[in-house]
C-alpha cells in the first residue's frame, strides 16, 4: 500500500507525471493486443504431432479440378447412426469422443439410455468415406464401448429427436394405419406383428397383453387398441426402457383417439362417361364389401382369395381394419362398391391384392388402385412389394408389369408371386380418365 500511494504521488505531483501516465496506457494496450492474438493463434493450432486435427471433418467440398485427388477424398463423408454401451461412471462417454475424434468423426447428435447397470449411447456420426464401420467398431471397443450396432444412415435423420416423435405422433393422430409404419420409424429395423384377440373364425386366439406391457429384451408386446396384441421383435439389439416408453406412448395415442381413417377423395371420370370414386376405406365399409362380394363370380373371388371361395367374407373384417394396412375403395356415382385394393404389412414385406367386380373389370380400375397403392407403400418407406395370384391371373400380371419398376417373378405349385422393387419416385395414376377433382370431407 505505501509503495502504491508512493508511486501515484509521484505521477500526479511529478513534472514528468501527465508524461508517465501517458506512455504507461500506450504499453498496457500494446501488451494487451499481443497477448490476445497469441492466445487465439495457439488456441486453434492443433498439438504438435497430432494428425487428427480438432476432430471435427470437413463439409463435403465440391471436387474441381484445382483441388489435388486426396483432398478431394479427405473431405467426402458419410452419415452412421452408431449405438453402444458404455460404464455409468465419469469420463466414459469423454473416451468414446477421443476415439473418434482421431479418425475425425464428428458426432451430430447424441440420446443416451440409462440401464439399470451402463448407458447406452445412440449417436449420429459424420465419418470420412474412407472409414469403414469394422474400424470405427474396434475403436469403440477399445475406448470402454460394448455391443455395439452400427448402420448407415441418411438426411432424414438429421432431424433431432423430439421433433421427429411430434411428426410420428402427429402422422398417428390424423390416420389409424400409421401406427405400425411409425412405431418403425421409432425404433428403426424391426418387425411388426399385429395379432388379433380372435380368429376369422370368432375363436379367442389366447393373445393378450397387460395394460403397461411386456419388455423381454429384443420383444416388447403392447395391448392393441382393437384388441389383440402388437408384437414388436429386434433380433439384432435389444430395446431399452426409453424406447419401451416411446412405443407405448404412441400405442396410447392411438387408443385415445379410437378409429379414424381420412376422409379425403378423388373422382374420376372414365371414358365411357362413367364416374367413380377413390378413397380410404375401413371396416365401415363392411356391409358394402360383402354385397360387392355377392355380385362377384366364383372365378374373380378365386383369383382374389386363393382358397375356399365361401370363407371370402370371413377375411374382410381384418383386410379393412387400419391396423393391418390401408384400403382403397371404389365406389360409383350411386354409391355402389365396385373394387377393393389392399396395402397390407406383412411383417418386415408389403403385399399388394386388388379384387375388381365383375362388371367393372378391363376398365383401368385395378391398375389405377394399384398404381395408388404402390405410391402409399413409397411413402410410407417401403422397399417392395409382392402381390400373391395365380399365373392365370393375366388382369394382375399386366398391371403389375404397367408399373415399370424391376420385378421379380417366383412360381410355386401354380402360385405366382411378384415382387416388385421400389424406387424414390411415386408411381402415377395410370387411368385414362377424362376428368379428375378431389374433395375433402
Amino acid at each position: 500500500m505505501v509503495v502504491a500511494d508512493t508511486i501515484a504521488k509521484t505521477i500526479v505531483h511529478g513534472p514528468d507525471g501527465p508524461y508517465l501516465l501517458f506512455f504507461s496506457a500506450i504499453a498496457l494496450i500494446a501488451t494487451a493486443t499481443f497477448h490476445t492474438w497469441w492466445a487465439r493463434r495457439h488456441s486453434h493450432a492443433p498439438p504438435a504431432g497430432d494428425t487428427g486435427g480438432s476432430g471435427t471433418t470437413p463439409l463435403p467440398v465440391p471436387a474441381g479440378p484445382d483441388r489435388p485427388a486426396a483432398d478431394r477424398t479427405a473431405a467426402e463423408t458419410a452419415l452412421w447412426r452408431m449405438r453402444t454401451t458404455v460404464r455409468d461412471e465419469p469420463g466414459s462417454l469423454a473416451s468414446l469422443c477421443i476415439a473418434m475424434a482421431r479418425h475425425q468423426v464428428d458426432i451430430l447428435t447424441l440420446q443416451t439410455h440409462p440401464l439399470s447397470e451402463g448407458t447406452v449411447d445412440e449417436f449420429l456420426l459424420r465419418a470420412p468415406t474412407t472409414l469403414q464401420a469394422a474400424e470405427l467398431t474396434r475403436e469403440i471397443a477399445a475406448a470402454g464401448g460394448s455391443s455395439t450396432w452400427i448402420e448407415r444412415a441418411d438426411a432424414h435423420d438429421l432431424v433431432d429427436t423430439p421433433t421427429r416423435l411430434l411428426g410420428l405422433a402427429t402422422r398417428t393422430a390424423l390416420d389409424a394405419a400409421e401406427l405400425p409404419l411409425a412405431l418403425r420409424q421409432l425404433l428403426g429395423r424391426c418387425t411388426i406383428r399385429s395379432r388379433p384377440a380372435v380368429t376369422l373364425s370368432g375363436r379367442p386366439t389366447g393373445e393378450s397383453a397387460p395394460v403397461e406391457g411386456v419388455l423381454e429384451e429384443t420383444v416388447m408386446r403392447l395391448r392393441d387398441p382393437n384388441g389383440g396384441v402388437i408384437t414388436i421383435e429386434r433380433p439384432y439389439l435389444p430395446f431399452t426402457p426409453t424406447e419401451f416408453a416411446r412405443a407405448r406412448a404412441l400405442v396410447e395415442l392411438d387408443a385415445r383417439l379410437g378409429p379414424r381413417v381420412p376422409r379425403s377423395q378423388d373422382v374420376l371420370t372414365l371414358p365411357e362417361g362413367n364416374e367413380i370414386t377413390v378413397r380410404r376405406a375401413d371396416q365401415s365399409d363392411l356391409t358394402a364389401a360383402v354385397a360387392m362380394h355377392d355380385r362377384c363370380s366364383e372365378r374373380t373371388l378365386g383369383l382374389r382369395y386363393h382358397g375356399p371361395v365361401a370363407d371370402a367374407d370371413r377375411y374382410l373384417n381384418h383386410l379393412l381394419s387400419p391396423r393391418f394396412g390401408r384400403t382403397l375403395a371404389v365406389q360409383t356415382a350411386s354409391g355402389r362398391l365396385v373394387a377393393l385394393g389392399h396395402l397390407l404389412w406383412d411383417g418386415d414385406e408389403t403385399e399388394v391384392a386388388l379384387l375388381v367386380e365383375d362388371d367393372w373389370q378391363r376398365r383401368g380400375i385395378g391398375s389405377e388402385l394399384l398404381g395408388r397403392l404402390v405410391s402409399l407403400a413409397v411413402e410410407a418407406g417401403c422397399a417392395s412389394v409382392y402381390a400373391v395370384t395365380q399365373a392365370s391371373n393375366t388382369g394382375m400380371v399386366a398391371a403389375m408389369r404397367a408399373l415399370n419398376l424391376p420385378l421379380d417373378y417366383q412360381i410355386e405349385e401354380g402360385t405366382l408371386v411378384i415382387t416388385a422393387r421400389l424406387d424414390a419416385t411415386p408411381v402415377p395414376s395410370r387411368l385414362p380418365y377424362e376428368e379428375f377433382h378431389r374433395a375433402d370431407r
